[in-house]
C-alpha cells in the first residue's frame, strides 16, 4: 500500500527507461533460470495489473496472478470493520499455494536484491528439486546496508550458526541508526543494541511446497490471538520460528554480495533512481 511512501511504490518508474524494482526482478529471475512468475495483488488492482504489467512479461515467462485480501479468513473469524491493512507475507503466500506445486523464491516486489542473488537462489532451488531433502533458504543481507536515512524500518534480525544455518528469527519493527550505533527502538521505548555485520532477512526466501502444509493452521493461531487488532500482521518469520522450533527443516542463509535497497520513504526515491542507473537492463 506504500502508506510511508505516499502511493503504490511497486509500480513507480525509477529506472533509467521507466523501468519499476519489479522489473529488474523479473527479469533477473529470467536470467537465472526461473520459469514462472506468480502475482499477490488486490481485486481492486486488477484491470490495471492486466493492462500494464501482464503484457510487458507475455511470452516472456509464464505468468499468474492471485488476491490477497481481508476476507481470505477462515470461518468463524472476523476482522475489525476498520481494518484496512493487509494480513501480511505469509497471509500472501497462504492465498498463493494452489498455484504452486514445486520450490519457490518469496520477494517484495518493491525491493531491489541485486542479479547475483537471484543466481545464487535459483541455483539452490534448482539443487532442493533434485534432492529428496527439503531445505529452506534465505538470501542474507548485512544489516548495515539495509537502513534507510530518512527513518526507521522494519528487519527480520537472525541468528546464524557456524553452518550458515538460521537459528533464530526476529521481526524487529523500528530499526534505525543513532549516534553511529544500530538499535531497534522497543515498543516501550527501550533500545536494543544490533550489530551493523549480522544477517537480516530482506524476505527474499526460497521454500519447497512442504511449507505449505502447516501454513493454515498457523493462520487459524495468528488469527486466534490477534483477530481484533487492527494492525498485526502474520508475517513470514512466525512461520520459520514453527518450522525452527519443531526442527521440521533446516533453512540455509545464502551469503550475497548483491546490492539490496528499498523506497520505504519517499526520500529514497531519489537515491534509488541514482543507483538503478548503475544497473541497465538490455
Amino acid at each position: 500500500m506504500g502508506s510511508r511512501y505516499g502511493g503504490l511504490k511497486q509500480l513507480d518508474p525509477l529506472g533509467p527507461n521507466g523501468e519499476t524494482i519489479m522489473d529488474y526482478s523479473i527479469a533477473y529471475a529470467i536470467q537465472s533460470g526461473f520459469d514462472k512468475v506468480v502475482f499477490v495483488i488486490r481485486k481492486n488492482m486488477e484491470e490495471g495489473f492486466q493492462q500494464s504489467i501482464l503484457s510487458r512479461y507475455e511470452g516472456k515467462i509464464a505468468l499468474s496472478y492471485c488476491f490477497q485480501e481481508l476476507d481470505m479468513i477462515p470461518t468463524g473469524f472476523t476482522l475489525p470493520p476498520d481494518r484496512v491493512k493487509p494480513l501480511g507475507t505469509a497471509h500472501a503466500i497462504l492465498t498463493a499455494q494452489h498455484s504452486i506445486n514445486e520450490p519457490f523464491a518469496v520477494i517484495n516486489a518493491d525491493d531491489f536484491y541485486g542479479a547475483e542473488a537471484f543466481k545464487i537462489m535459483g541455483d539452490f532451488l534448482t539443487l532442493s528439486a533434485s534432492s529428496n531433502i527439503s531445505t529452506f533458504s534465505m538470501i542474507g543481507y548485512k544489516l548495515e546496508e539495509t537502513l534507510s536515512s530518512f527513518g526507521t524500518v522494519s528487519r527480520g534480525v537472525c541468528q546464524v550458526n557456524d553452518k550458515n544455518e538460521l537459528v533464530a528469527i526476529k521481526e524487529m519493527t523500528k530499526v534505525t541508526k543513532q549516534d553511529n550505533h544500530i538499535v531497534n527502538i522497543n515498543s516501550d521505548g527501550t533500545l536494543t543494541p544490533l550489530s551493523a555485520n549480522q544477517f537480516v532477512s530482506m524476505n527474499f526466501w526460497g521454500f519447497t511446497p512442504i511449507f505449505f502444509e502447516h501454513l493454515e493452521n498457523l493462520f487459524i493461531d495468528f488469527l486466534t490471538k490477534n483477530s481484533q487488532n487492527l494492525t498485526a500482521e502474520f508475517q513470514i518469520p512466525t512461520v520459520i520460528n514453527f518450522f525452527l522450533a519443531s526442527n521440521k527443516v533446516k533453512i540455509k542463509v545464502l551469503p550475497t554480495n548483491s546490492s539490496w535497497f528499498g523506497v520505504t520513504y519517499q526520500e529514497d526515491r531519489p537515491y534509488v533512481v541514482e543507483q538503478l542507473k548503475k544497473y541497465p537492463l538490455s
